[in-house]
């Protein structure tokens, strides 16, 4: 299993794992110019995108296919973007969810209210319209 940064021409692998796990595809697109992929034998198994504000990064579209969930990889990936935003300078990390509210606390995700997300990432397709109100503000 191999982490590198996303390229354009994953995108179209990338979009095909945020369908078949239901996964907004607003603004993924622009999202993934930070991003990552996971790939094993040439095939890409999960992603993450990381957008970025002047006061702070949105995390997003983290996917793993069904055949490699269970190994870990979701949190590899986090974590590889948790580190491309800190040398970026950018130490507050934010995302929304609606399914996995308990698997971000243990990468350092705390639950927050949503007004207190700074009006950049507000301003955000994610937080506009790609992720339902009823989704879970975290920050890191």
């Amino acid at each position: 299993m191999t982490i590198r940064p996303a390229t354009d021409s994953d995108l179209e692998r990338v979009e095909a794992l945020l369908r078949h796990a239901r996964l907004p595809l607003d603004g993924a697109r622009d999202a993934f110019r930070v991003g990552f992929v996971a790939e094993e034998h040439e095939a890409i198994v999960g992603a993450v995108a990381l957008e970025m504000y002047p006061d702070g990064a949105l995390l997003r579209s983290l996917v793993v296919d069904q055949t490699a969930q269970g190994k870990g990889l979701g949190g590899q990936l986090t974590q590889a973007a948790i580190a491309e935003a800190q040398c970026r300078g950018v130490n507050t990390i934010y995302l929304l969810t609606t399914t996995a509210e308990q698997y971000f606390p243990r990468l350092g995700f705390v639950a927050v209210d949503r007004q207190s997300m700074p009006a950049s990432i507000q301003g955000s397709i994610e937080f506009q319209s790609a992720c339902p109100a009823s989704a879970i503000a975290m920050r890191r």
